[in-house]
């Protein structure tokens, strides 16, 4: 079917790439990676300024990381996410703080609360990934209430994670019609074609910086405990090792920015902060 010009995903498409995502984003320990992106939630939820007492969703929470930020400021938060592992996690670090957050296992294109029922909400390179992305932005406008705070970081096209994804695509089988770029949401125009005049955002591009001791060591965790480069690697085989390392090692290096022989990895995101119409 087409709307504004784009191919969208039917009903039972979008369930079946979920299924796939779901099981993609459980393998390895997505948890080690989100550690070194820590400061893109830092600065969001600074950006957003979420008060004491305020409810607070964390859309695609993984293991909690802007969920623990907000509990800080004492917020009334929750958070959600399809990946039940990560979500055992998030709850083990909001224990260790002493901070009360309830997390639902739960699906960003059908957030299971009623219209109004947050403040604020975030979502820190999660809820791009959703398959069906019209669908997962009007979840967060209808949870929303009236004037009330979105705020998202998402990684660019040009930047890093676009550039690494797009060496993984290099040799995997394409996407199926109508599955979107999830780095749209790194757009200021994508953003603006998905939530329309529902939400008015101030936008910032961003760095976020992960440290390794080379680039065979970045490339050996993210393949141990990132689900799509582990992912990947399952599915290109024997055969298909060698030219897949050779490629994520090649955008590995472009983005180093260290001089001292270890990595530093530069990773441009768009911070954006939107207000919910009434």
């Amino acid at each position: 079917m087409e709307s504004d010009g784009r191919l969208e995903l039917d009903a039972i498409s979008v369930r079946q790439i979920t299924a796939r995502q779901r099981a993609t984003w459980a393998r390895g320990d997505f948890h080690v990676l989100a550690l070194q992106v820590l400061g893109a939630s830092e600065a969001l939820v600074q950006a957003m300024d979420p008060h004491a007492g305020d409810r607070v969703l964390d859309v695609a929470c993984g293991s909690g990381n802007a969920a623990l930020i907000a509990a800080r400021r004492y917020c009334e938060v929750t958070g959600i996410d399809y990946v039940p592992a990560l979500l055992e996690r998030a709850t083990m670090r909001a224990a260790a703080e002493g901070t009360t957050i309830r997390f639902e296992v739960a699906d960003a294109q059908a957030l299971p609360f009623e219209d109004q029922s947050f403040d604020a909400l975030t979502s820190v390179f999660g809820v791009m990934f959703a398959p069906s992305q019209p669908q997962a932005a009007a979840e967060m406008v209808r949870v929303c209430r009236p004037g009330g705070t979105i705020g998202l970081a998402s990684w660019t096209p040009a930047g890093f994670a676009g550039q690494f994804f797009r060496a993984h695509a290099k040799h995997l089988p394409p996407p199926p019609p109508g599955l979107a770029d999830p780095t749209r949401w790194g757009t200021e125009a994508g953003l603006r074609e998905l939530f329309g005049d529902r939400v008015a955002f101030r936008f910032e591009r961003r760095d976020v910086f992960q440290y390794f001791r080379t680039t065979e060591h970045a490339l050996d965790v993210f393949q141990r405990y990132f689900g799509p480069t582990n992912g990947a690697f399952e599915a290109v085989g024997a055969a298909g090792r060698e030219a897949l390392t050779r490629d994520l090692l090649a955008v590995l290096e472009s983005v180093n920015v260290a001089s001292d022989g270890t990595v530093v990895l530069k990773g441009e995101y768009l911070q954006a902060i939107g207000i919910r119409a009434a």
